[in-house]
């Protein structure tokens, strides 16, 4: 009998300072301060709140908390909205560049994710080109919003975006929804963290209703996305959505109803939804098949170790068991098949592959 594995499906990883190249912090567009404890933008920075933030200290945090393998997405920082066109370029390269190494060099431990810019199409489908054919990944990273050419924000799956989901389509790439830069376009004070808390899941949600409402899950068969943090607000919100639908239709003529995507096998979620009432309302409502484990560490809304939450990676899990949301074979699921469903959907040797790279 083969060892169950435990893949973590939304994990992040900073570069070592000197790995970052001088012109980030020149162009003030990202850097890490020598001393690693704060990430730094222009007008903007961040305590590093764990060493496992780091390659060495990631892996020694896994082998602890007995992580096989992580899916590691690209920094929300580096998304590039509002950067000069050369500059957002150099810098989403230079991630790209950064999380093919990791990936390369440590195989057994590491699917890491690329990230494009929307608003520049053409050039967003020669680095997926690139980053699949040259680089050899296939974890495509995107924001819910990003700001177009002429500084208008616009949700991911805008229709003008669709040559981008043609290609994930082409190249069966698993693409993964995150939420970030709320603050630059909902119109509100940045305080008590109200952009992470409350505004991120909005904005994850927004997404969800343009990607089903265009019926992506459908055209582009090839293509399997997951939403960050459970796409929570999207679970409690259906309901309104179906009522709206229906009770507007003149404001949907040619969508698709929000109905036909619930359980969608091309929809998945994380788990990263902080209490088991949130994680049985989404299997309630997406089935366990579509949900897949996210830790989010080492970030402090992770699920991380914490003596004031009385947290572990992989609690939330254990404590559905014990409250008889999911079984223990769903669990496994989660932690395992449902991440490599995601990854290589139905490509039973890029399945293979990926085992035998783990495992290896």
């Amino acid at each position: 009998m083969k060892r169950k594995l435990r893949i973590n499906g939304h994990s992040h990883l900073l570069p070592y300072p000197e790995e970052i190249p001088q012109f980030m912090k020149d162009k003030g567009i990202f850097w890490v301060d020598k001393d690693r404890k704060f990430m730094l933008q222009k007008d903007w920075s961040r305590p590093v709140t764990d060493s496992s933030f780091f390659l060495d200290e990631k892996l020694a945090w896994m082998e602890r908390f007995k992580i096989d393998h992580a899916v590691v997405l690209n920094l929300s920082q580096l998304y590039g909205n509002g950067l000069r066109v050369e500059e957002m370029k150099q810098a989403l390269r230079f991630q790209n560049d950064f999380n093919a190494k990791i990936q390369r060099e440590n195989p057994s431990k590491f699917t890491c994710g690329f990230v494009v810019h929307p608003g520049f199409v053409r050039g967003a489908c020669w680095e997926i080109e690139r980053c699949v054919e040259e680089l050899g990944m296939q974890l495509l990273c995107l924001p819910t919003h990003y700001m177009d050419t002429i500084g208008t924000w616009r949700c991911i799956f805008d229709e003008e975006n669709e040559p981008i989901f043609e290609l994930a389509n082409k190249y069966n790439l698993a693409v993964e929804i995150h939420p970030y830069d709320g603050e630059k376009f909902i119109k509100l004070e940045n305080t008590s963290w109200r952009f992470h808390l409350i505004w991120m899941l909005a904005q994850c949600a927004d997404a969800y209703h343009f990607l089903t409402l265009n019926g992506y899950q459908d055209k582009y068969p090839n293509m399997r996305t997951c939403f960050a943090h459970g796409g929570q607000l999207a679970q409690i919100n259906l309901g309104r959505r179906i009522q709206g639908f229906d009770g507007r239709p003149d404001l949907f003529e040619g969508k698709h109803h929000p109905r036909k995507a619930v359980g969608h096998k091309n929809i998945f979620f994380d788990t990263l939804v902080h209490d088991t009432g949130g994680l049985q309302l989404l299997i309630k409502n997406q089935t366990s098949k579509q949900v897949l484990m996210g830790l989010d560490d080492p970030y402090p809304l992770g699920e991380m170790e914490s003596a004031q939450q009385s947290s572990y990676p992989g609690k939330i899990l254990d404590l559905a068991i014990e409250r008889n949301i999911i079984t223990e074979d769903e669990r496994d699921a989660i932690w395992e098949d449902n991440v490599i469903q995601w990854l290589c959907g139905d490509d039973e040797a890029a399945k293979q592959r990926l085992i035998n790279r783990i495992l290896s």
